[in-house]
C-alpha cells in the first residue's frame, strides 16, 4: 500500500474477470487534513492508486499504469459523509499488459469512471 492508512479492504470478491471491492476510508489520515481544511475530499490520485492496488491483488503482479482513456469523477467523495466506497473492476490481460474497467460508488452514487492499462513489472 502506497500510502499507509488511508483505506482498508473490508471485502474482496473475483469471479474471473470481475471483482467486486468494499474499502472503507479513515477520515482521520493527514491526506484530508491537506485537502481540503475543513471540506475533506479524497484525491482522484489516491482513487486510481486505489484501483492499481486492487488489480495488483487480483493479478498477483505488480503494476504500473501506462495509459488512462477515460477518467470522469462524477462526484465528489467526502470521507467523512461517505467512508466506504465499492469498487467494481473488470480485468483482462493481454500481451504483458493488464486492462481495467471500473465504476466506484458511495451509497448509490456513481462517483468515478475509469479505463486504464497497466504495464506489468514483474
Amino acid at each position: 500500500m502506497l500510502i499507509k492508512e488511508l483505506y482498508t479492504i473490508k471485502a474482496f470478491e473475483q469471479n474471473g474477470e470481475n471483482v467486486a471491492a468494499t474499502v472503507k476510508l479513515y477520515k482521520e489520515h493527514d491526506i484530508f487534513k491537506g485537502h481540503f481544511p475543513g471540506n475533506p475530499v479524497m484525491p482522484g490520485v489516491c482513487m486510481i492508486q486505489i484501483i492499481k492496488e486492487l488489480t495488483e491483488k487480483a493479478v498477483g503482479k505488480e503494476l504500473f499504469l501506462s495509459t488512462s482513456s477515460n477518467i470522469k469523477f462524477m462526484a465528489i467523495i467526502n470521507p467523512e459523509k461517505n467512508d466506504t466506497l465499492v469498487l467494481n473492476l473488470t480485468i483482462s490481460e493481454d500481451d504483458n499488459q493488464i486492462k481495467v474497467k471500473n465504476t466506484s460508488f458511495f451509497d448509490d452514487t456513481l462517483a468515478l469512471k475509469l479505463s486504464a492499462t497497466f504495464k506489468i513489472l514483474n
